[in-house]
């Protein structure tokens, strides 16, 4: 692990790079709506700043310039902190060469780099391989097999994983320069729009398949008994359950708990079927 924009000693030997990898999975262990982030990300970016500045007086004003307010995907979150330690070493190595850097860039490439990353990273692993996972998951899970849990923790976490160690590597030896050249060549909003079209496919079959909404109510029209599910068959397959998906929905965007609606579900469904038209 060597950044190209140090001639002589990189800090990110293969400890502080295993240090600052399994540090970047508590980042939201102590998060606040004040400043979000910040102390996991300071957490996960210790042990390079203790290394890189043994005087524990820099290595404080070092964390101190990272307890700004920070925000992202956790599972990208490495992309960031690779690319500011490279940038914490040029900042050292242009204070030894007697010049007085601007502090502040650090920070400007952090805020810079968490908002896009955050939509890929939102895209990709809340937005479509949670989704994948949870189906899968929980189609298997609802046949009584263990093996639901253990395929979902298995799709989302994979991935999650592999992001975090490349992102520390890249972020590191190639930092801002190669996110600025995805952006600029179209790469991120091609992946962006790619998750988010997956994703509403698989949320789209879920509803078909995975949510089971019938009723069983028969109504008598000129002498003749109308079967309303027949009916609701004919319009679409599922009109039911996409019926009631989109109403949850609109409740939720509505500002609605998820347990009251968890509460109104069970409470419409025993109703319906003791009343028999469900």
């Amino acid at each position: 692990m060597e950044n190209q924009t140090t001639n002589n000693k990189s800090v990110m030997t293969k400890d502080i790079f295993r240090k600052t990898f399994w540090r970047s999975f508590p980042l939201q262990g102590a998060f606040c709506y004040d400043r979000m982030q910040n102390l996991g990300f300071a957490f996960g970016i210790a042990p390079a700043l203790k290394k890189m500045y043994p005087e524990g007086e820099e290595a404080r004003a070092a964390l101190k310039r990272h307890l700004a307010i920070f925000n992202t995907t956790p599972a990208v979150v490495t992309f960031i902190t690779g690319a500011v330690i490279a940038m914490e070493e040029q900042f050292k190595a242009a204070r030894e060469r007697g010049e007085i850097p601007d502090e502040e860039s650090i920070n400007a490439v952090k805020t810079a780099l968490m908002g896009p990353l955050a939509g890929i990273g939102d895209s990709f692993f809340w937005g479509t391989l949670r989704i994948i996972g949870a189906g899968i998951g929980c189609s298997i899970a609802a046949k009584g097999s263990v093996l639901g849990a253990i395929l979902f923790l298995l799709i989302y976490n994979i991935p999650n994983f592999f992001v975090r160690y490349k992102g520390l590597e890249i972020g590191y030896k190639s930092g801002v320069s190669f996110l600025e050249s995805m952006t600029k060549g179209g790469a991120v909003a091609v992946l962006t729009e790619t998750a988010k079209i997956l994703g509403l496919t698989v949320v789209g079959s879920m509803c078909a398949s995975m949510i089971s909404f019938s009723t069983s109510l028969v109504i008598t029209v000129g002498g003749a008994e109308v079967v309303l599910q027949d009916i609701f068959d004919g319009i679409i397959t599922g009109f039911l359950p996409l019926s009631l998906t989109f109403i949850i929905y609109k409740l939720l965007q509505k500002g609605f708990k998820t347990t009251t609606l968890l509460w109104g579900i069970i409470l419409v469904g025993v109703l319906g079927s003791v009343t028999g038209i469900l």
